[in-house]
């Protein structure tokens, strides 16, 4: 595609936390499944280790995506629509097997269609937080005698490791859903450099020209 028909979508701190938190989210499923007993890796202690510092790292990461989301408005890119949400179903059931166009083309107002907004504002909002709660109430185990928890640990080790396959799933699905573009790494490479190949429509002018800009001079270290 030609330089009008590319879009400048993420900047550089969204990229940097969508890949650091694959790769926490991959860690943490290796570690996780490991100390559950699935298979032996790297020996329950330092699974065990591992994957407790990544469920930190994690959290923090997680508060500032959240003030970043906040105070740059990009949380209105995950504000719910049911518009167009049958035509994007049909069109990863059908459409996309008959090489029709996307009915959703993205665009710095839109970076997620429909069918993305539900999920990700699901994931955000709900499997998130519940990953995080189970979690630290399987970490600090020892302490629900003090503030009276009688609950079975068993029943929480089956929450937690349900809220994994859930992320493996989605990981499962994610995987293949960026090798549905123009190219097999046509969304990977917009995820690595910002700009992202669109179908129908234009590039704002002033993309264009930032794109051009940015082929001369690096992107600032601000982001």
């Amino acid at each position: 595609m030609n330089g009008e028909n590319v879009i400048y979508l993420y900047p550089r701190f969204e990229r940097f936390w969508h890949w650091f938190q694959t790769l926490l989210i991959l860690v943490l499923l290796v570690t996780g499944f490991e100390i559950h007993g699935t298979y032996a890796l790297l020996g329950f202690e330092t699974a065990f280790t591992v994957h407790n510092f990544c469920a930190w790292a994690w959290l923090v990461l997680y508060a500032f995506i959240v003030f970043w989301m906040l105070t740059t408005g990009e949380w209105k890119q995950y504000l719910p629509t049911y518009k167009k949400l049958y035509d994007v179903g049909l069109y990863y059931t059908i459409g996309i097997f008959r090489g029709e166009p996307h009915p959703v083309p993205k665009s710095t107002r839109a970076k997620h269609n429909p069918l993305q907004r539900l999920t990700y504002l699901g994931i955000v909002t709900a499997l998130v937080p519940f990953q995080i709660i189970t979690g630290f109430l399987y970490y600090y185990y020892n302490a629900w005698p003090e503030m009276g928890w009688g609950w079975a640990l068993s029943t929480l080790a089956y929450l937690h490791t349900a809220g994994a396959f859930a992320f493996l799933v989605f990981t499962i699905v994610h995987l293949y859903m960026i090798t549905t573009g123009a190219t097999f790494f046509t969304h990977t490479k917009a995820m690595i450099t910002g700009w992202e190949e669109v179908e129908d429509a234009e590039a704002h002018a002033w993309e264009a020209k930032m794109r051009r800009d940015a082929l001369v001079c690096p992107e600032p270290a601000t982001g």
